[in-house]
């Protein structure tokens, strides 16, 4: 039964709604914009075309009344000729003419009966003039007019055709309706679209998420199988991680075992002296404690280091960690003389406590064995930031130096240390993709420490 101090098996995740349902919101909004702009402006053009084809029947006609018209011996309009169209003698069929003039009485059709056509000689229109009205009750009219000056007069007549917009009415609704009805299933046929194109542009998530369930049962390591090119990344980048969680892992794994084995012998040693009731006891436990301590110290630092390099973004200013360092050592060692050098902008890709730790092992190394004067140098190199600790002292043997970064390993034995600085460097610097050589300073003629890390963009 768990306890009320145990962590979760899983973390609550806050969930932000559902990502399927969001894309296919987006599209049917979209669609529907687009649909109902687009869907406006094909009304408009259609409704303007058809109604243009109207006024072109109006405008036939009032071109034949004004062509058959001429002046009578009254002064009065009269029509050479009957027009064609037999709409215009019947009472209220919805197509009249009229013809009209200051000073003169109105000549209307017989279709209009007992009515006339509404006549503003406020307005002269020379050229043919079309509009909407609503002058007659239950009957609205598309009215096309002219003013004409006739052979032989000099009265403007204002000739005027007028046809009921009930057919015209009937076209432009028949075709809105057409519209609707087929944006509509568009945008039907659109959306589904859109939502099985979602549905199937997302399966390959349920793949991933399938994926890493199979990997929590055991039965995978990695996430397997075909994805497509936008998925690949992240695929790559979680395999990656996986590797990577599993390499820490493998690392405290050896790093226990190997901590379990260097601090057998030391007990080993102690319970059989204590058995024995040796007389040196005290002097064995202090020896084998100081032993002890020596690895626990080694591997808690690079246990430290382990835990930190999955940081991304960890990061590190090298003037302000070096010159930390040199106030530090020069503390213990006031009669060293300590020089720095180089840019003070640049940065590694590494943790400040971690980078602390390798230069303060290598500058007290230099301190500690040198003759008196220590140069460090720090400068950028393609990618890496390499550090030069220089000291002046004797200096090591070429067969020597690859036998200091064993643990324990020292050559100087009058002097107080563990023989752990340099592996704990090394460690730490590979851990950080970094790399720690020994080489012989030409300058001070002692010992070169050559130190490279991965510079932070």
């Amino acid at each position: 039964m768990a306890t009320a101090t145990e962590p979760p098996e899983q973390a609550d995740v806050r969930v932000s709604g559902s990502l399927s349902r969001r894309m296919i919101l987006i599209a049917a909004v979209w669609i529907a914009l687009m649909l109902a702009g687009g869907g406006f402006a094909l009304d408009r053009v259609l409704t303007a075309a058809v109604t243009r084809n109207f006024d072109n029947g109006i405008e036939y006609m009032l071109t034949s009344l004004i062509v058959s018209a001429e002046i009578g011996p009254d002064g009065e309009v009269v029509f050479n000729r009957e027009l064609a169209d037999q709409r215009t003698l019947e009472p209220y069929s919805g197509l009249y003419w009229q013809v009209s003039a200051q000073a003169h009485e109105d000549f209307p059709s017989r279709s209009l009966w007992d009515r006339r056509l509404d006549y503003n000689p406020a307005h002269h229109d020379v050229d043919i003039h079309a509009y909407d009205s609503n002058q007659f009750a239950r009957e609205r009219l598309r009215i096309v007019e002219r003013d004409v000056k006739l052979p032989g007069s000099a009265t403007w007549w204002r000739f005027q055709v007028a046809e009921s917009r009930a057919t015209l009415d009937a076209e432009i609704a028949v075709l809105r309706r057409t519209l609707v009805r087929s944006f509509l299933l568009l945008a039907l046929g659109l959306i589904v679209m859109a939502a099985l194109q979602t549905v199937y542009g997302l399966m390959p998530l349920r793949r991933v998420q399938q994926e890493i369930a199979k990997m929590r049962a055991g039965k995978l390591q990695r996430v397997e199988g075909a994805m497509p090119i936008e998925v690949v990344p992240m695929v790559e980048e979680l395999n990656a991680l996986i590797a990577h969680n599993e390499r820490q892992a493998e690392e405290a794994r050896r790093h226990a075992g190997n901590l379990a084995h260097a601090l057998k012998t030391p007990l080993t040693v102690i319970m059989n002296a204590a058995t024995a009731d040796a007389e040196d006891l005290g002097e064995t436990v202090v020896r084998e404690a100081r032993t002890m301590r020596r690895q626990v110290d080694h591997h808690l630092a690079r246990a430290r280091a382990v835990g930190r390099r999955g940081h991304a973004h960890s990061r590190a200013d090298v003037w302000p960690s070096l010159e930390a360092v040199e106030r530090a050592v020069s503390r213990l060692y006031p009669e060293v003389r300590f020089d720095l050098d180089g840019p003070k902008d640049l940065q590694v890709h590494v943790e400040r406590q971690d980078l602390d730790e390798m230069l303060g092992n290598l500058i007290e190394n230099a301190a500690k064995y040198g003759g008196g004067s220590v140069f460090a140098t720090v400068r950028g190199e393609a990618g890496y930031v390499e550090f030069l600790i220089e000291d002046d002292g004797p200096g090591i043997a070429l067969e020597d130096r690859s036998r200091l970064f064993d643990r324990g390993a020292r050559l100087d034995s009058t002097k107080p240390g563990t023989g752990l600085g340099l592996a704990i460097v090394r460690d730490v610097a590979e851990i950080y993709d970094g790399t720690v050589g020994l080489e012989e300073s030409e300058d001070l003629g002692g010992l070169l420490v050559r130190l490279r890390l991965p510079a932070a963009s």
